[in-house]
């Protein structure tokens, strides 16, 4: 029986070099999801991600689907992917989708979180998680700043690929800034992103927040240098569906 499962699933992605496959025996996540659904189906199996995310950028609600013809129920697809997976790779639920879902085409929002740790203190057990910057930062200048980015614009300049012919307009919905304790934290939720583009948008915004830049300057840039944030403070938090 053809079926189309789709499966909620989070992973620490300090160890892989992303999410897409990039050829036989590469450490990617995708690559490591189809060869263990591979080996229970009895047959090559592609899986298709909501998004790709870049080597060491983590999950905790990415989304994802493959079709399959087995007899195999959610819940025993649920249990096996649970036993083989390695364990920085976890599968929150799965349930059967319609023949025509999409984790990707049909994805209409998503929500990335970012992490800086902003204090001097050693960061022992949450360093492959966070950006350490012992600088303060102004955070009235920082949104400031992202008010400035919400909203529908080209953000071309956002993106470590300029030369791309696709359309690189985005509708940023919200970027919200808080101080958690030592933590300073940045949500983006958007239609898509653009390749590094959460990662460039924070590097901007720390630029900013000690004071490199003006906060009213975020847009009006030309070809602004990509300051790109490290990967290991960015999450993918959520993909929504209609």
């Amino acid at each position: 029986m053809r079926k189309n499962f789709r499966m909620l699933l989070c992973y620490d992605g300090t160890r892989y070099r992303g999410w897409q496959r990039l050829g036989s025996g590469e450490n990617t996540i995708q690559a490591k999801l189809e060869s263990v659904i591979s080996k229970m189906l009895g047959a090559e199996t592609a899986v298709i991600g909501s998004g790709r995310t870049d080597a060491g950028v983590h999950a905790r609600g990415q989304v994802a689907n493959f079709h399959a013809d087995t007899d195999m129920t959610a819940a025993q697809v649920l249990a096996y992917l649970r036993r083989y997976l390695p364990e920085d790779i976890g599968i929150l639920s799965v349930d059967e989708a319609p023949e025509r879902f999409h984790s990707r085409l049909n994805a209409v929002k998503k929500t990335y979180e970012y992490r800086i740790r902003n204090d001097e203190a050693p960061c022992v057990f949450e360093r492959k998680y966070v950006w350490r910057m012992a600088e303060p930062l102004d955070l009235a200048a920082m949104r400031k700043a992202a008010s400035l980015l919400v909203g529908t614009h080209d953000f071309r300049a956002f993106s470590a690929n300029k030369r791309t012919k696709k359309s690189t307009v985005r509708t940023l919905e919200e970027i919200s800034i808080e101080r958690v304790g030592s933590e300073v934290r940045l949500r983006f939720t958007a239609d898509g992103f653009l390749y590094r583009m959460v990662r460039i948008l924070t590097g901007t915004l720390v630029e900013i927040g000690t004071g490199k830049r003006a906060a009213d300057s975020v847009l009006t840039a030309p070809e602004r240098d990509s300051v790109v944030a490290p990967a290991c403070g960015l999450c993918l938090m959520e993909v929504r569906y209609e």
